[in-house]
C-alpha cells in the first residue's frame, strides 16, 4: 500500500458516496481502507472501501493522523473540522 497513509485525504470515485471527500481512518489490507467524513460516514462506523474506488490526494489531516497513531479519542466533529479547514465542506 505505497502512497496510502492514515489521515490522508481521498475522494470516492464510485458508489453512493461518489465525489465526496473522506479521511482514511484505518488500513485493512492491500485492497481495502476505512474512511470517514464525520457526516455520512461516522468515525464510529467508518466505510470499508476498495482502494481502486478512491482517488488519493497529497493532503493530510495531520491532527487526525497524530490522534490515530497515538490512540487518542477522535470525534466526528474533529473530522469535519479537518475537512472544513481544507475547504472541502
Amino acid at each position: 500500500m505505497e502512497g496510502i497513509a492514515l489521515g490522508q485525504l481521498v475522494h470516492s470515485r464510485a458508489g453512493r458516496d461518489k465525489n465526496r471527500y473522506f479521511i482514511i481512518v484505518g488500513l485493512l489490507d492491500e485492497n481495502y481502507v476505512l474512511i470517514a467524513d464525520g457526516d455520512l460516514r461516522k468515525f464510529s462506523k467508518p466505510k470499508k472501501k476498495k482502494i481502486k474506488h478512491l482517488v488519493f490526494h497529497d493532503k493530510f489531516a495531520d491532527d487526525i493522523r497524530n490522534a490515530l497513531l497515538e490512540n487518542k479519542r477522535i470525534t466526528d466533529a474533529d473530522i469535519r473540522k479537518s475537512l472544513q479547514s481544507m475547504g472541502l465542506l
